[in-house]
């Protein structure tokens, strides 16, 4: 398993920016992560490399936003407040045919629902100081092609 040390919010953003440059249509990116760890801050950088012109903002309390001007349309979802693992108020299929990338906060809750491939990443905070911005991302590819775009992503980060 891959491990990078983020050191910086900005490090963070450029993370997001790596993934988004060398994502393709159908990515599927699931973030875990304690409240704080950089999940919404890495897709930020990733909306701000897709072309996102408004802010991207996480998702917790609307469950999915879509950012459709994208050069490669963004569904951020965040299921941390999903009731009962009811998913029957998002078209969860229905977003996953579309041509976009896709990112989910807090997976663990619809794992039944995805599809074998995706890549995982486990951001992780280093010390347990709430100033801190250091922190680990792990990166767990499924499948060829999110092997692929962990090394490609990595490549581009170089930092």
């Amino acid at each position: 398993m891959t491990k990078l040390e983020i050191n910086s919010a900005e490090s963070m953003q450029k993370l997001g920016a790596s993934l988004a440059k060398t994502a393709k249509p159908h990515d599927l990116l699931l973030l875990n992560g304690d409240l704080g760890a950089g999940k919404t801050t890495m897709t930020q950088g990733l909306g701000r490399e897709l072309g996102v012109r408004r802010p991207v903002k996480s998702p917790t309390f609307t469950i999915v936003r879509e950012y459709r001007e994208a050069r490669l349309p963004l569904f951020y979802m965040d299921f941390y407040r999903l009731e009962d693992d009811d998913l029957s108020s998002i078209d969860l299929e229905g977003y996953l045919a579309e041509p976009g990338l896709i990112v989910i906060e807090w997976p663990q809750l619809v794992m039944n629902d995805l599809p074998n491939e995706y890549l995982q990443l486990t951001l992780t905070r280093v010390d347990d100081s709430w100033e801190s911005t250091k922190r680990v991302v792990k990166f767990d590819p499924h499948g060829k092609r999110n092997e692929e775009w962990v090394k490609a992503a990595l490549t581009e980060y170089d930092e």
